[in-house]
C-alpha cells in the first residue's frame, strides 16, 4: 500500500453482486477511469471503473442524511402502516 493520502473509497470488500447497466456522460466515464487508476496506485489492487461504481454509490447513500433518516423512519414504521401507505393489501 502506498504511503500517499488515502482515498475516501478504501480497499474494496468482497460482495455478491447483480448486473446493472446505465448511461453516463463521457466526462464522467473519464473521471471514473482516472479514479480507478488512482485507486490501483493507492491500494495496489487492480480494479476498473465498473467495479468501483457500486461502492461509490453505496458510500454516497450511506452519507446522505435525508436518505438515512427516511430509511430509519421506514424501518420504525409498523408493517401494516407501511403497507397501507404503499397501497399494498397485506390481509390474509
Amino acid at each position: 500500500m502506498s504511503t500517499a493520502k488515502k482515498l475516501r473509497l478504501g480497499p474494496l470488500p468482497k460482495t455478491e453482486s447483480v448486473k446493472l447497466a446505465f448511461n453516463c456522460p463521457a466526462s464522467l466515464r473519464a473521471d471514473l477511469d482516472r479514479y480507478a487508476a488512482l485507486h490501483v496506485q493507492t491500494y495496489g489492487e487492480q480494479v476498473d471503473a465498473a467495479t468501483l461504481i457500486p461502492h461509490m454509490l453505496q458510500a454516497f447513500m450511506a452519507g446522505d442524511r435525508g436518505f438515512g433518516k427516511r430509511a430509519v423512519a421506514r424501518a420504525d414504521t409498523p408493517r401494516q402502516a407501511r403497507a397501507s401507505a404503499n397501497l399494498v393489501d397485506v390481509s390474509d
